[in-house]
C-alpha cells in the first residue's frame, strides 16, 4: 500500500501562483509514475499533469502547458505541481495519484492509478 498526503493548497487571486506537493509513504519503491487529477464542483475528475518516477518524463494537459510545472523528489518520495499565472478556471480540489510498477498505465487516465490522495482545494478569484 502507498499512502498519499497533499497540501498546499488555499485561496489566490487570478494571476498569483500556489505550489502543491505529495507526500508518498509505504511502499514506495516501486512506484512508476505520480500525478494529479483535478474535480471541479459538477464536473469529471480530470487530468492536469503527471511524471515518470524513474524517467523524470512529464506529461500535462493542453490547458496547463506553460503555466504549471511538476516536479519529483525521489529521495523524499515527494511530487510537487508548481502552478503559475493561475485563473478562475484552475478552480477545484487537487488529487495526488500514484500507480506502481507491473501495470498498464496511461498517464490521463484516472482508472491507471492504483493510489489517491485526499484532495487539496484550489479556489482562485477573478
Amino acid at each position: 500500500q502507498v499512502q498519499l498526503v497533499e497540501s498546499g493548497g488555499g485561496l489566490v487571486q487570478a494571476g498569483d501562483s500556489l505550489r502543491l506537493s505529495c507526500v508518498a509513504s509505504g511502499r514506495t519503491f516501486n512506484l512508476n509514475a505520480m500525478g494529479w487529477f483535478r474535480q471541479a464542483p459538477g464536473k469529471e475528475r480530470e487530468f492536469v499533469a503527471a511524471i515518470g518516477w524513474i524517467t523524470g518524463t512529464p506529461y500535462y494537459t493542453t490547458v496547463v502547458k506553460g503555466r504549471f510545472t511538476i516536479s519529483k523528489d525521489n529521495v523524499k518520495n515527494t511530487a510537487s505541481l508548481q502552478m503559475n499565472s493561475l485563473s478562475p478556471q484552475d478552480t477545484a480540489v487537487y488529487y495526488c495519484a500514484a500507480v506502481q510498477t507491473g501495470r498498464t498505465w496511461f498517464f490521463a487516465n484516472k482508472d491507471h492509478y492504483d493510489y489517491w490522495g485526499q484532495g487539496t482545494q484550489v479556489t482562485v478569484s477573478s
